[in-house]
């Protein structure tokens, strides 16, 4: 077998952190696997790597600005405060705002950059990143477990160089956050082996095909079809037998062969972890498969090696899990048989690979390439130290959403967050009854832009809970805004709450003074600031915060008129 040149991503600060006590996802499971690969000898035949941490503007590339800046900001004990009462952001049980989420969140991302960034510097054959595989986590919001969708970020580093990427998910659960990511680009095809029905998340029926040009397929041979450049593999280990949340009976060599398959292929790789709720046979699992990436798999003894954890490898203490006595249900009604003919029917409707332009992409920005440092602090001048301190101080004030014109939708405008949960797409218009749409996590009620409610699926229970939608299909929240209140309705039924397009007082002033109509908009704010910068005009924050009229602004006896303009319906 061809040696291939393998990157093993770790930090060892990703074992410390924990969801909380009895909470099922176990990042500990990061470490065991580590050590159980360190006794096994394989550290000498990699390359380790600490992944650089993501930042907010790197995490930013695919989720909301609001979304990393509140990841960011979360605590135990500001959580309800910043959800509004859990309603936003991390919605229900399975997500909760630990100590260092964010921390978390930037090693398990980092580490999934990173891993493309080798791949595409040709530095590396196969890439590892056991800590992420984070299948779940939405553009605006978490789920799943998932808070940064690690995957979505690795795609996109990926697509900087290679034309096409192919995705394959073999967790128990199907991958809907990538495949939403990324439903309106024929550039990558996900391939989600999973349970489908009332299981969450509830979505990834055979029949979906993306959007447009888009690919969601479910079975091989995809190579033939798509001609991936690039391969990314998310090896849940929920699907294994004896999961506690899982419900396949998978042994870990037939988990582990989608591993050697692909490393066949001679296509690079990216090795990602994801679900798994029985630590010790996640280990075993992700220990075997790394050995399957450097092709060793038949080298290595059975017999586990003495490691800090060995105990908990009893009673047998071997590398591997076997199946049990489960019934297969696949095959006794011949449901693989209907998918598989289905799956290759669409397949063959496809009209070969997808051509792609592709250009030089600059390895650095302008700036450095002039060679100016970020921490040059004699490159910048007085204008451009003013510059910074305006962006960040609108930056700052911006910590609401902005809502879209319902005038400028059409058949062909789709958001993955809103169409693929609500059901906002053409076959729901058009009356065509949507596999996915159907099911219960896509529940709806009332019309698309009045208040209604949305039926959301838990992992950690199983059970349905209602979200309140807000203008335009927003799942939280505003703070002018409440949801369900029948005394902010019209004869006709219309909401006639305002809603602001940013909040316009400082977060310190509390939000119950925002309904009392301060008035005044982020230009106002701005323009305040900036007079207090060079030096010029008083102006009374006292009265401003407590919701008075006074702003004195000197020259201006129309300063405390109010601010219309950025109050809307």
């Amino acid at each position: 077998m061809s040696k291939r040149k393998v990157a093993y991503y770790y930090d060892s600060d990703v074992g410390a952190y924990t969801y909380g006590l009895g909470h099922p996802m176990k990042p500990h499971r990061i470490r065991v696997t580590h050590d159980l690969v360190t006794a096994y000898g394989m550290l000498d035949k990699m390359h380790i790597l600490k992944p650089k941490r993501a930042s907010p503007e790197v995490m930013s590339s695919f989720h909301t600005d609001e979304y990393v800046h509140f990841l960011t900001n979360v605590t135990p004990e500001t959580a309800d405060k910043l959800t509004y009462s859990g309603t936003r952001f991390l919605v229900g049980e399975d997500n909760p705002a630990f100590d260092g989420l964010f921390e978390f969140c930037s090693i398990s991302a980092g580490g999934s950059i990173g891993a493309a960034q080798r791949i595409t510097s040709g530095a590396a054959d196969i890439a590892i990143n056991w800590a992420g595989g984070l299948h779940h986590a939405k553009k605006r919001e978490a789920s799943g477990f998932c808070y940064i969708n690690d995957i979505v970020l690795g795609v996109l580093e990926l697509l900087r160089t290679y034309p096409r990427v192919l995705y394959i998910d073999i967790d128990c659960h199907h991958g809907d956050g990538v495949e939403e990511a990324f439903y309106t680009t024929d550039r990558v095809m996900t391939c989600s082996f999973h349970k489908f029905g009332e299981y969450f998340p509830g979505t990834g029926s055979h029949e979906d095909r993306g959007r447009g040009k888009e690919r969601d397929m479910q079975s091989i041979p995809l190579r033939a079809f798509f001609r991936p450049s690039a391969v990314v593999l998310q090896c849940g280990a929920d699907s294994l037998a004896g999961d506690k949340l899982g419900c396949f009976n998978i042994t870990m060599h037939g988990h582990a062969s989608c591993a050697q398959f692909l490393r066949k292929q001679n296509i690079p790789l990216i090795m990602v972890g994801g679900g798994g709720y029985t630590v010790k046979n996640v280990a075993r699992t992700w220990a075997y498969e790394t050995a399957c990436a450097l092709g060793i798999e038949d080298d290595i003894d059975p017999m586990l090696p003495w490691n800090p954890y060995f105990e908990w490898f009893g009673p047998r203490y071997r590398l591997e899990v076997p199946q049990n006595n489960m019934e297969d249900l696949n095959v006794k009604d011949g449901s693989i048989d209907i998918v598989r003919e289905k799956v290759l029917e669409q397949l063959q409707s496809l009209h070969g690979p997808p051509s792609v332009q592709m250009q030089d992409v600059p390895r650095e920005s302008l700036g450095q390439h002039l060679g100016f440092s970020k921490d040059d602090e004699s490159a910048k001048d007085e204008l451009d130290k003013e510059l910074a301190q305006h962006v960040q101080y609108v930056y700052d004030l911006q910590t609401g959403d902005t809502t879209t014109d319902e005038s400028s939708e059409s058949d062909h405008s789709w958001d993955s967050d809103d169409s693929l949960s609500s059901g906002s797409n053409t076959r729901w218009r058009q009356g065509t009854r949507s596999p996915r749409l159907s099911s219960p996590s896509a529940t709806r009620v009332n019309g698309r832009n009045g208040a209604s409610k949305r039926k959301r699926m838990s992992l950690l229970t199983g059970q349905y809970f209602d979200i309140p939608l807000q203008e335009n299909g927003y799942e939280h929240y505003d703070p002018c805004a409440p949801p369900d209140g029948d005394g902010d309705r019209d004869a006709a039924g219309n909401s006639s709450v305002k809603r602001r397009f940013f909040m316009s007082l400082p977060p310190e002033s509390g939000w119950d003074s925002l309904a009392g109509g301060g008035g005044y908009g982020v230009d106002d704010i701005v323009s305040m600031r900036r007079g207090i910068i060079n030096g010029y005009g008083h102006y009374d924050f006292g009265s401003f915060v407590n919701g008075g009229a006074g702003v004195d602004v000197e020259g201006d006896d129309d300063a405390d008129d109010d601010d219309e303009g950025m109050v809307v319906d």
